[in-house]
């Protein structure tokens, strides 16, 4: 990278440094000012944000865009200028009997300034959903959006200094050299959405300057399908939840574990409902395509990998886009894959959907186990004492129980991953707490009986310290 660039990023991060210093405990007032321009800034430039990000891939639906990238930012900054005064708030604290009267406060802090990079499958929301939690948290915020979306990522950057001063919030543009100086910035606090592999990367890079870090990952998350479940209700909920944005979602469900005898009919029953969302493909306004001519051509490899291992390939449509005009992929399920098949090793990405059998539960949770921690799970069914037995015997950064996606969507739950998919959580307070410092505050009295412990020791030392020992067993 060039050493004006270099500059440029040094220069944004000591003028966001330097307005820190001069206001480090930013009021209510200003903080509710910085989210009422994040939102008046989304409903300005809502139908823009959606025309560029069908530009940047090729085509995207644009009520997928309204709905995901738009009104879940809109939803975010709502809920968070609603209960802001609240978050704020020192809370008391209890404090143990032999510190009477002195108490304890935790008060919350702005960490300072924020770096923020997020990825190219959903490029607004998951640049200004942590922002309107480190704002929110009185801190200053630099953006680096992916250059897989360019449109979006300099449209971002316009809007954003056109409603807020550089020192606030910038969006900084560029390609993966300008992310790696970017995660390599001094940031009091770095926000990570991508793949674990590249969020390795950041986390090493973030670790040489001590910088703590959220990383939202990704990974192969399951769909369980219990004995017990609605099959039509299922099939429907799952046919959306992997389409939705044609699959390219960090929670959309990655493979399904389905009951041997079931594998058949939810597999006809998926075709046929995946056939009703999308009656057709090429030309569908209503399907996204996918997002880059590579990341198509590699799902292309996974389904011809897996047949080539000997996996059953069911086809949504007997059509087939011209790759070179339209990247809008058709559905397909994957039977029979073989465990060694690319497909079941990496996070998938797309509309393609394996189904693995399984005779008892545990084995499918003995396979879900056996690889790393999703970022999501997936449970269908209406047996509660089994729903149980799966929440208890598997680790996954959410759960959305009898449907798909949803979970992602409640900002009263933390939003995160765990292991591989990822460390650290947001959304709703969860977030504003990601960017704040917590600092415990004692506050000692006048007439303190910690006075009594002071040297020089001796006897009523020795009764005191028995005492403490035995009213705090």
């Amino acid at each position: 990278m060039d050493t004006a660039l270099q500059e440029r990023l040094h220069l944004a991060l000591l003028a966001q440094r330097r307005a820190f210093e001069a206001e480090r405990m930013p009021s209510y007032e200003v903080r509710r000012d910085r989210l009422l321009r994040l939102l008046a800034m989304t409903r300005q430039y809502g139908d823009e944000l959606a025309a560029a990000m069908a530009q940047d891939f090729g085509h995207r639906a644009r009520q997928e865009s309204l709905l995901a990238d738009l009104f879940t930012v809109e939803a975010g900054a709502r809920h968070a200028m609603k209960h802001l005064r609240r978050w704020m708030k020192p809370r008391r604290v209890a404090t143990p009997l032999h510190f009477l009267p002195g108490r304890n406060v935790l008060m919350r802090q702005p960490l300072g300034v924020v770096g923020i990079v997020s990825p190219w499958n959903y490029p607004y929301y998951l640049a200004m959903e942590p922002a309107i939690a480190a704002l929110a948290a009185g801190n200053r915020v630099l953006i680096k959006p992916s250059e897989l979306t360019p449109a979006t990522s300099e449209l971002m950057a316009r809007i954003v200094a056109e409603h807020f001063r550089a020192e606030e919030m910038q969006v900084i543009t560029g390609g993966a050299d300008v992310g790696k100086a970017f995660t390599e910035l001094p940031f009091d606090h770095l926000f990570f959405t991508g793949s674990t592999a590249v969020g390795r990367h950041v986390a090493q890079a973030a670790a040489r300057n001590l910088t703590p870090v959220t990383l939202e990952l990704g990974g192969k998350s399951p769909a369980i399908v219990d004995r017990s479940c609605d099959m039509d209700l299922t099939a429907s909920r799952l046919a959306f939840g992997k389409l939705f944005n044609a699959g390219q979602t960090c929670v959309a469900p990655d493979y399904l574990l389905v009951p041997r005898e079931l594998v058949e009919p939810l597999s006809q029953r998926l075709m046929a409902e995946m056939g009703r969302l999308y009656p057709h493909i090429a030309g569908n306004a209503d399907y996204t395509a996918i997002a880059t001519p590579r990341h198509l051509a590699r799902l292309q490899a996974l389904v011809d990998d897996a047949a080539r291992r000997g996996a059953r390939v069911l086809r949504t449509h007997d059509e087939q886009p011209d790759p070179a005009q339209d990247r809008r992929l058709v559905p397909a399920l994957l039977l029979d894959v073989p465990p060694d098949a690319t497909v079941m090793q990496e996070e998938i990405f797309g509309p393609l959907l394996p189904v693995v059998a399984y005779d008892q539960v545990d084995e499918a949770l003995a396979h879900v186990n056996a690889g790393d921690r999703p970022l999501a799970l997936y449970w269908f069914g209406s047996d509660t004492s089994v729903r149980d037995h799966v929440m208890q015997q598997t680790h996954a950064g959410g759960v959305t129980v009898n449907d798909c996606l949803w979970h992602l969507g409640q900002e009263e739950q933390p939003f995160g991953g765990v292991g591989a998919s990822g460390m650290g959580a947001y959304h709703g307070e969860w977030g504003f707490r990601t960017f704040s410092k917590e600092k415990p505050v004692f506050l000692q009295s006048r007439l303190a009986g910690t006075a009594l412990l002071r040297p020089p020791y001796g006897a009523t030392f020795e009764r005191l310290l028995a005492l403490l020992r035995r009213i705090s067993g």
